[in-house]
């Protein structure tokens, strides 16, 4: 029996690994295309490590770019007439020997060689020489690891604007600010509203106190794109349209979930601590802001967490409400950022998305015990 059970820990030990090593795979995958050149971010054969290339062009060591390998033998030529006379291009053995194309060799060429380019980090529109290239066998490029940590504070800087005189340009520090002043006014919300209504329906006796409760249930059922057009009415009535308000003003008013969650944890809370308060003079308020609250920190975290992530990573409703860019969180800016310069930008949208994540995972490192353990204890009493 013993070895049974060591064999189905061992089976069940990897099937945890392999499950997570598939969640963790995306994430790995951001952090290294984050770090990567632009032309390594979609190369095939893919890798997750960020190269660097070096070779000899015009007489100086420069940085290249791996373009194509060539596949058949030929030579690098001068051109000697037409348009490109004068310029360097690359000639099959075929092209060569028929001598189809006047022009003069600058060095042969092996098959399986590379053509190679000069790296130029050029800020984007900006105009200079033409970079230098050659095709060169393998053994004449060198190659070392390299991160491209400049990624980072050059994604932050262009997450704003396409360029610097961009009369719309809004700083990364303006979205952070907007993102934590939804998720934060959120939380506070989340957590207070809902603790007072589910306090009400958990350890109150009233009237008709189940059927209202069945009614706040039913309402998880309606989605929210069911309440967009009636909402954004509403908000546009009371001249919210264009403003952070309607992210985070609906959580001082309770959700069907959190009111739920936060009831189910209440109930598990000993009712003789209540009546022991009751005997010793305490109002209903006060039990429930000395007593119950104290004890329910495990749920109330578990509350927030949920809701700080929602509205950190939020894009329909910011899409639905705010109109000017300053307005904008890190969700909405990030969305915007792909398109911005006509292109997808890998690298630096990676770099951009890891900075917008950051927070989400510190935040869960330091709650994780807390989280699991209001978790946990949640429903445990019917």
């Amino acid at each position: 029996m013993t070895r049974v059970h060591k064999g189905s820990r061992r089976v069940a030990m990897g099937l945890l690994l392999l499950f997570s090593a598939a969640f963790v795979l995306p994430f790995v995958w951001l952090l290294s295309t984050s770090l990567k050149p632009i032309e390594q971010t979609l190369s095939l054969p893919l890798t997750f490590i960020p190269w660097a290339y070096t070779a000899d062009l015009g007489g100086k060591r420069v940085e290249v770019t791996l373009d194509f390998q060539v596949t058949q033998p030929g030579a690098v030529v001068r051109f000697l007439a037409g348009e490109d006379a004068g310029k360097l291009g690359f000639l099959g053995a075929r092209q060569l020997a028929s001598g189809s194309v006047p022009a003069t060799v600058v060095h042969p060429v092996a098959a399986g060689s590379w053509h190679v380019t000069q790296r130029l980090d050029r800020a984007l529109g900006e105009e200079g020489p033409a970079p230098l290239w050659d095709v060169l066998p393998r053994d004449r490029i060198d190659s070392r690891i390299r991160p491209r940590w400049d990624n980072y504070p050059r994604a932050l800087a262009a997450l704003g604007g396409d360029s610097a005189s961009d009369r719309d340009r809004v700083g990364f520090w303006t979205f952070l600010g907007n993102s934590l002043a939804v998720a934060i006014l959120g939380v506070l919300g989340t957590v207070i509203s809902n603790a007072i209504v589910a306090y009400g329906f958990a350890r109150l006796k009233w009237r008709g106190r189940d059927a209202f409760f069945a009614l706040t249930l039913a309402t998880m059922m309606v989605p929210f794109p069911a309440l967009m057009v009636p909402l954004y009415g509403v908000f546009k009535a009371l001249g919210l349209i264009g403003t952070l308000l309607p992210l985070w003003l609906p959580t001082w008013f309770g959700s069907a979930f959190n009111i739920f969650l936060m009831r189910q944890f209440f109930r598990t809370i000993p009712e003789e601590l209540s009546e022991a308060a009751r005997i010793d003079g305490c109002s209903e308020w006060r039990i429930f802001w000395r007593i119950v609250i104290p004890l329910s920190t495990p749920v109330l975290v578990v509350a927030a967490l949920f809701h700080f992530i929602f509205a950190w990573n939020d894009f329909l409703g910011p899409l639905l409400y705010l109109t000017r860019k300053d307005t904008y969180t890190l969700a909405l800016a990030l969305a915007g950022y792909q398109s911005q310069n006509g292109g997808v930008q890998w690298h630096y949208l990676m770099a951009a998305s890891a900075v917008t994540i950051l927070p989400v995972i510190i935040l869960f490192l330091f709650a994780q015990k807390t989280f699991i353990r209001g978790i946990a204890t949640t429903g445990t009493k019917g």
